[in-house]
């Protein structure tokens, strides 16, 4: 693997920051202020897109690492970037889903005449440049500074309401987030420095760095830190802070629950399992079969919760909570295929959860509906958002030809490629599988074949075109990349290689 020294992670990064400023400059003309998000938007987007000539495997391109060092610190310990397979996986998705997400959120934020809208704007701006720095991050330290930028830069955006409601959500976000990162994730990275003497992520998914220099005891107390200190995966019972974070606006739990938070979440997870600790590792100090049990009570209890649930945003916030786990145990699984499951998923649950919430914020700004069991006959009224809804459903269910079904059927395989285990693990994705469609299905049923409550106005229509427009894109590109899943995959494939 041949490494190019190029200055394109940087610029990546450094377009969200910009825009973020600029987007503050802008003051209370919103004409401008959208404009200045959709251009950063899109220009991050291209300057990601550029790479990947560079980056994806041959045919499809050089298969080069891109790598920059922007100042050292230490020995063996510098702010630096890289960008290889498994960052463009997580950089592109987010980029591109950052462009639909300025269209829905002005409609979103105009709909409703919510308060602060460029500050609202300037933070989520900000929140994309923790998330890149995070994709493009070339070691441990690196990807923790811009994993607590995350932290920070989304508090505002959970207490965007400003109530009571919205401080407890924003305060148990940040104390959970923080409080995790600095007490597991600094302590374990300062002993991983001391026994490596450098934070630089393995260029291969097997070896990893901590291979020598630690005794097995302190190299499996060093993974727990990292699988529970990095707490924006969702794994519970460090959780709780994502349903709490449901009282911000719609826009948000769409870039929390899809495109940024808890995609850093896991992206840092899976990065330091495949990539500090290595497979080799992993499986000499048999660390993936408990990982992939411990991470499967998070599936199913979240699973159970969600049913439970008559709020849908609630609903799909346990639901993410259950769908993250499907990654971390992919990669824990420790076989090609669940690796490669659990990495595709990053993708394959972002176009489908952004999907879901976009279609729950434009039922709260049609009808100001929040519960499933006020939304009997709207699927008449709102074709569009609830057939969107039903196909990003399908995705999480892991029915074909959506996205989701490419995840399950690798997650299936791999599952299968580890004989020893593979029961235990088959019967925890069939359960979940049903629970998906307990959960999933009586929202759809409800919307086009209940019927509606006497009385209720009947003028009730789609939310506007800024607002569908988005929903359907992200709903298409789920069905496409359930269809014709290389795309993604040559770069999975990579990781495995």
């Amino acid at each position: 693997m041949d490494i190019v020294e190029s200055v394109r992670p940087l610029a990546a990064i450094l377009t969200a920051l910009i825009g973020a400023c600029l987007i503050m400059l802008t003051g209370r003309r919103p004409n401008v202020r959208e404009t200045v998000s959709f251009v950063t938007a899109v220009v991050m987007f291209c300057i990601i897109a550029s790479m990947i000539g560079d980056v994806a495997p041959a045919p499809l391109g050089l298969g080069h690492t891109l790598h920059l060092t922007l100042f050292p610190i230490l020995p063996g310990l510098s702010v630096s970037f890289r960008a290889d397979a498994f960052s463009m996986v997580f950089a592109l998705v987010g980029s591109f889903l950052w462009i639909i997400t300025v269209f829905y959120a002005a409609g979103y934020m105009r709909g409703l005449n919510e308060h602060a809208q460029t500050r609202f704007s300037a933070c989520f701006a900000l929140t994309l440049f923790g998330a890149m720095g995070v994709a493009f991050a070339d070691n441990l330290f690196t990807l923790y500074l811009f994993y607590e930028v995350v932290s920070v830069c989304t508090y505002p955006l959970v207490a965007h309401h400003q109530d009571a409601e919205g401080y407890d959500g924003a305060r148990k976000y940040i104390v959970y987030l923080t409080t995790t990162a600095k007490g597991l994730v600094l302590p374990a990275m300062i002993v991983i420095y001391v026994l490596t003497g450098n934070l630089d992520f393995a260029h291969n998914s097997h070896t990893g760095i901590l291979s020598a220099g630690a005794s097995d005891a302190l190299a499996t107390v060093l993974y727990v830190c990292c699988i529970l200190g990095f707490a924006k995966n969702g794994i519970m019972p460090f959780h709780h802070w994502l349903p709490g974070a449901m009282v911000a606006p719609t826009p948000v739990s769409a870039l929390l629950h899809a495109v940024a938070v808890v995609k850093v979440g896991v992206f840092c997870t899976t990065r330091v399992m495949l990539f500090v600790f290595g497979t080799d590792l992993m499986k000499s100090l048999n660390l993936g079969v408990p990982t992939a049990y411990f991470v499967s009570f998070t599936i199913l209890a979240a699973s159970i919760i969600a049913l439970t649930k008559d709020n849908l945003k609630a609903r799909l916030a346990y639901s993410t909570v259950s769908q993250l786990s499907y990654i971390v145990l992919g990669v824990a699984l420790l076989t090609v295929d669940g690796i490669q499951g659990g990495i595709v998923h990053i993708a394959n649950h972002a176009f489908s959860k952004i999907t879901l919430f976009f279609c729950a914020g434009a039922i709260y700004v049609a009808t100001h509906k929040k519960c499933i069991s006020e939304m009997s006959g709207l699927g008449r009224s709102m074709p569009f958002t609830f057939a969107a809804f039903a196909v990003a459903s399908l995705s999480m269910i892991g029915a074909p030809p959506v996205a989701g079904f490419v995840t399950k059927w690798k997650l299936l395989v791999g599952a299968m490629e580890m004989p020893a285990h593979s029961m235990g693990i088959l019967l925890v994705l069939l359960a979940s599988t049903l629970l998906n469609v307990a959960y999933f299905a009586p929202v759809t049923y409800k919307a086009f074949f209940g019927k509606r409550p006497e009385g209720e106005e009947t003028g009730i229509r789609e939310a506007p075109l800024s607002m569908v427009v988005p929903i359907l894109i992200a709903a298409g590109v789920s069905v496409f990349i359930g269809i014709y899943p290389d795309a993604i995959m040559s770069f999975v494939k990579v990781v495995t290689g």
